[in-house]
C-alpha cells in the first residue's frame, strides 16, 4: 500500500509475485499479492522509473494498473504491507480491526527477525503465514515505531532515488516473504 500505486507499491506487487512464484512454485498460488494507493492514479501503469528499477531485480511490470484501496481489500486482506506510518494509519482508519495484521514494510521486517526462532507447524502455506502474521503482531508490543519505518515516496525525484527506494523494498520484502515461503516447507 503507498500513495498512487504507481511507485512503490506496485513494485512491491510485481517483485513479490515473481518472487514467490519461483521459491514456493505450486504452493505460490495460495498467497495473493496485490497493491493499492489510498489516493491512487486509477489504470495508470507503474512510474516509468520503477518499472526500470523491477527490472533491475528481476521482475516485469506486465500491465500493471493502478488501483485504488477500498474496505473490502481491508477486511480480506490477511496481511497488509504499508509504505509508511501514513499509509497504515490511512488503513486502519477504513478497517480498525486489521490492526493485529497491518504493518509498514520494514515494520513487518524488523518483527519478523523478532520471531524468527517461533515454531510454524503444520498445514498449508498460506495457514503457516497467519501464524507468523500473529507472531509479529504479538510482537509489537516490545518495539518502538517511528521515521525509520517509513519507504521514502521516489515520485518527482530522479532515477537514482527510484533505485535506492526499490532496493530498501527488495530487502525488506524479500526478506519477509522468504521466511513465509520457508514456513510452507517446515
Amino acid at each position: 500500500m503507498c500513495t498512487g500505486n504507481i511507485c512503490r507499491s506496485a513494485l512491491a506487487e510485481r517483485l513479490g509475485r515473481t518472487f514467490l512464484d519461483e521459491v514456493a512454485g505450486e504452493d505460490a498460488s495460495q498467497i495473493r499479492v496485490v497493491s493499492a494507493g489510498t489516493r491512487a492514479v486509477v489504470g495508470s501503469a507503474m512510474h516509468p522509473h520503477s518499472a526500470l528499477v523491477l527490472r533491475s531485480l528481476g521482475a516485469e511490470a506486465g500491465q500493471f494498473r493502478a488501483r485504488q484501496l477500498d474496505e473490502h481489500m481491508v477486511a480480506d486482506a490477511d496481511l497488509t504491507l504499508t509504505m509508511t506510518r501514513v499509509h497504515r494509519r490511512e488503513v486502519l482508519e477504513r478497517n480498525p480491526r486489521a490492526l493485529a495484521r497491518t504493518f509498514t514494510l520494514r515494520e513487518a521486517a524488523d518483527l519478523l527477525d523478532r520471531v524468527a526462532d517461533a515454531p510454524v507447524e503444520g498445514g498449508t502455506l498460506a495457514a503457516r503465514a497467519g501464524q507468523l502474521v500473529k507472531g509479529m503482531a504479538a510482537a509489537r508490543s516490545g518495539r518502538q515505531s517511528g521515521p525509520d519505518d517509513d519507504v521514502r515516496d521516489p515520485m518527482g525525484h530522479p532515477i537514482d532515488v527510484h533505485y535506492d527506494v526499490g532496493t530498501v523494498i527488495a530487502e525488506n520484502l524479500l526478506r519477509l516473504l522468504r521466511r513465509i515461503a520457508d514456513a510452507g516447507s517446515g
